[in-house]
């Protein structure tokens, strides 16, 4: 096997709605119109050339899984952020990259990567 790429990720809400507005007002991600009719609730978003499936359950604890979000400009993204009153941590060194992270209305913990120069290309 030798996978091409990530496909999509998918997170347990509580609330899609709430959901919906955290990833797509706050975090810039679209929704997708070509969810299919599942027998519960959920929506499908646009992240980059990558998808987050929102399925409407009971979250798990947080353990420290996440996701994480590439992003160009981190200390603009957390400054952003924190201007629209969303709690982000300090952006801090991961090798060469930096990262900081958010937490949805879920609990899901959100990474926001910014790639070294090095590692960018």
């Amino acid at each position: 096997m030798r996978p091409v790429a990530v496909h999509h990720v998918s997170l347990n809400v509580d609330d899609v709605e709430a959901a919906l507005r955290f990833y797509c007002d706050v975090l810039g991600l679209e929704a997708r119109a070509d969810r299919p009719d599942f027998p519960f609730g959920g929506a499908w978003l646009d992240a980059g050339g990558q998808q987050i499936h929102l399925i409407e359950g009971k979250p798990p604890p947080g353990l420290g899984q996440h996701f994480a979000l590439l992003v160009d400009d981190l200390d603009g993204t957390v400054t952003e952020l924190r201007d629209r009153g969303v709690e982000v941590s300090d952006p801090k060194p991961v090798g060469t990259s930096r990262q900081a992270f958010v937490t949805d209305p879920a609990g899901n913990l959100v990474e926001l990567h910014q790639a070294s120069a090095a590692s960018a290309s």
